[in-house]
């Protein structure tokens, strides 16, 4: 037992002497890696795409950006008996839906708050936009 105990305590000594002994590396290059931002991550899947990103609905920079009526086009409204359907950019939408609307590089997020009878309700935040429906 005592010669295990001599040899362990001897390099518990030694460990920290070693350490302060050893000179610091320096490097004569080191490697740097930069993307630009219309370049993809090379570290992603092939073929995958990132999904757009939400805006900020804290920023100050949408916080001024109002959305205007030209934005949507409403083609068709129905009046059920339970429910109220409208088609708006191509899509059916009932009330209280929520959905994004992308405009150039930003996406923000729409509330169809209400159908009415010739026009939908939408909102954004404080805005409440109203788009009538389009007739020919």
């Amino acid at each position: 037992m005592n010669r295990l105990i001599l040899p362990c305590i001897a390099l518990l000594w030694a460990a920290p002497c070693f350490a302060a002994a050893a000179p610091g590396l320096e490097f004569k290059n080191k490697s740097v890696f930069t993307i630009e931002n219309s370049s993809r991550n090379p570290f992603w899947p092939i073929g995958w795409k990132p999904s757009p990103r939400l805006s900020d609905p804290n920023s100050a920079e949408h916080a001024s950006s109002d959305i205007s009526a030209s934005a949507f086009v409403v083609t068709s409204i129905t009046f059920g008996q339970t429910n109220r359907f409208a088609i708006v950019n191509g899509k059916i939408m009932q009330e209280g839906q929520q959905f994004g609307l992308q405009i150039g590089s930003q996406t923000y997020q729409i509330t169809l708050k209400a159908i009415q009878d010739g026009r939908v309700v939408f909102a954004r935040r404080d805005q409440e936009i109203a788009v009538p429906l389009r007739r020919k």
